[in-house]
């Protein structure tokens, strides 16, 4: 069996470290991938993909990348489920990483 993803895109917003309740550190960044094909309206759909890091990997996100640089990622699918205040059950898709390469800075690239 397999479980693995490989994504490269843009971090929408500036990486944030937190420490859980058992003093590990993690962080959650989206990174905005656009698709390879334009739309029906011709224009290119992106796809958000959240991504949870932990220890070294978040640590060391968090302090070298900031929001619009562009990162590869590679990891492991997660699913989890939660239901709503109303009963209403929710799925949810993350990208474990085992891996980040930091590929290009905004800074560098200005």
């Amino acid at each position: 069996m397999l479980n693995q993803v490989v994504i490269a895109g843009r971090l929408v917003s500036d990486p944030e470290i937190v420490t859980t309740d058992n003093n590990k550190k993690r962080t959650i960044v989206t990174v905005a991938v656009p698709r390879s094909y334009k739309n029906v309206n011709g224009t290119y759909d992106t796809d958000f993909i959240r991504c949870i890091l932990w220890g070294g990997i978040a640590e060391s996100t968090c302090e070298y990348c900031q929001k619009g640089d562009i990162v590869g990622v590679k990891g492991r699918l997660q699913t989890s489920n939660y239901e709503k205040d109303d009963g209403e059950k929710v799925y949810v898709t993350d990208v474990i990483a085992e891996k980040v390469s930091f590929l290009s800075s905004k800074k560098a690239d200005e």
